[in-house]
């Protein structure tokens, strides 16, 4: 036992410790503006979303460059040893030699069932479902911060709590011994106080181990270099009155339908996937292309005339001369090609009815969602209301107790246990506050009141 309270005194002393390098004077305290803020610029899931907007935005360039003629140059040289044919004179020759050829073609799609166009258009589709997703991250960032800074002025306030009452058994240890040395009470009044103050202790290191538990989290969040020297600023923060319960559920759920990105979300996908529908049928027409080719070439054949040999020309009049030019077009008509145009058809509509039947179930989990929110802010709020009951109740008590124990009409057990149940009462009503200012605020979201 002894053991166990040396090691609760030097955990105690290693969580202040801490406290005291997080809450240096020179430190920055960070608002919930601010922590929202720097989370939503620098948060690794916020930074995903914003590559993946940037990749539609590569995606597009590729859309637009469907529409331009393509160009490609080509060049060879080769080596020819022994019978080979004479690009002159068609005659096969036995001889070494050398070719030279070069050219330029280019393409261009005139029409291919409007497929361009259409991808084009779904490139612009999937950058506003990039975006939305990218917003409803950033809105669940800021939900995610705003919860674990409204758990740090928690852990705050159960701390100043847990302190206080060490501060009261600790006065009333040294009132108590004052008593017990002169005679007018028994050792054990002094005895069961000083069991009180060590089960004080372990209750303090409790809540200030979730306290620092509890910044590391947002720091983690804020992706913070340095979690140790974090700190917030918790004196922005108040319970005001609301009025997002005088809203009727069914109005905060049409406003909710009507504008939360998850709605906006799953709809944008289902006009993606209609649009891949449209893509896959352009495939069942016929294609028309356009294109041009020029072509030279150089050899080094030596040819036999009347005179005898006759070396080759040089290169570069060979490849003047041996130019030449072909252009026209090209229509490409499908017929049968082992059923992939009508497969491709039949996925993209298969696509498009889960997507509608996910945009019909994301609107039924929201609407369900505001109305669980709706409940759970108005259960938080009667929790909240009668833990302020329990608390003036509770005080009342402690306080009646301590005069009957000043008197001698109660013992020291019975203050502690009246004051064990008002520390309860503090701390429920402590976590009843801030479960109920973090459930308005989700409700008011739902209507469209920003965090801040």
């Amino acid at each position: 036992m002894k053991n166990w309270i040396l090691y609760s005194v030097i955990g105690l002393i290693g969580c202040l410790g801490f406290a005291q390098e997080l809450t240096p004077n020179e430190q920055k305290k960070w608002t919930l503006e601010a922590c929202i803020t720097h989370a939503i610029e620098n948060n690794i899931s916020v930074k995903q979303a914003d590559i993946d907007v940037e990749a539609v935005d590569i995606d597009k360039k590729a859309a637009l460059g469907r529409f331009l003629p393509s160009i490609n140059a080509n060049a060879n040289s080769s080596w020819n040893v022994g019978l080979t044919d004479d690009p002159t004179t068609g005659q096969k020759v036995n001889q070494t030699s050398n070719t030279v050829s070069a050219g330029l073609s280019s393409g261009l799609s005139l029409y291919n069932g409007l497929q361009n166009q259409k991808r084009l258009q779904r490139v612009k589709l999937s950058k506003v479902a990039t975006e939305f997703q990218r917003e409803q991250i950033q809105q669940n960032t800021a939900v995610m911060v705003a919860n674990a800074f409204l758990q740090i002025i928690s852990n705050k306030e159960n701390v100043k709590i847990q302190k206080e009452q060490l501060a009261n058994n600790e006065l009333r240890l040294q009132r108590t011994q004052e008593l017990v040395d002169g005679g007018q009470l028994p050792k054990g009044e002094a005895l069961n106080i000083q069991a009180d103050i060590y089960s004080n202790k372990q209750q303090l290191i409790f809540a200030e181990t979730e306290l620092y538990l509890s910044k590391i989290n947002l720091a983690q969040l804020l992706v913070l270099e340095n979690p140790m020297e974090f700190d917030i600023d918790d004196t922005t923060i108040s319970i005001e009155p609301s009025d997002i319960l005088m809203q009727k559920p069914q109005d905060i759920v049409a406003k909710a339908l009507n504008e939360r990105v998850e709605v906006k979300l799953a709809q944008s996908r289902v006009n993606l996937a209609r649009k891949d529908i449209d893509i896959a049928k352009g495939a069942r027409s016929p294609s028309l292309s356009a294109f041009y080719n020029f072509g030279t070439n150089y050899n080094d054949f030596e040819r036999l005339t009347a005179a005898g040999l006759k070396p080759a020309d040089p290169f570069v009049d060979q490849l003047w001369n041996n130019r030449g030019h072909s252009f026209g077009l090209s229509l490409n008509v499908p017929v049968f090609n082992g059923f992939s145009v009508k497969t491709g058809i039949e996925r993209a509509q298969v696509a498009f009815e889960k997507a509608k039947l996910t945009a019909d179930q994301a609107r039924l989990d929201l609407e369900n969602d505001v109305y669980t929110a709706y409940a759970a802010t108005e259960r938080a709020l009667n929790s909240y209301l009668a833990a302020q009951e329990t608390v003036k109740a509770r005080a009342e008590a402690f306080r009646y107790t301590q005069e009957r124990n000043a008197v001698g009409m109660s013992n020291s057990y019975d203050v502690s246990q009246s004051q064990v149940l008002l520390t309860t009462a503090q701390s429920e009503m402590n976590k009843a506050k801030y479960d109920y200012l973090f459930r308005v605020k989700i409700l008011e979201l739902y209507f469209g009141v920003k965090l801040f």
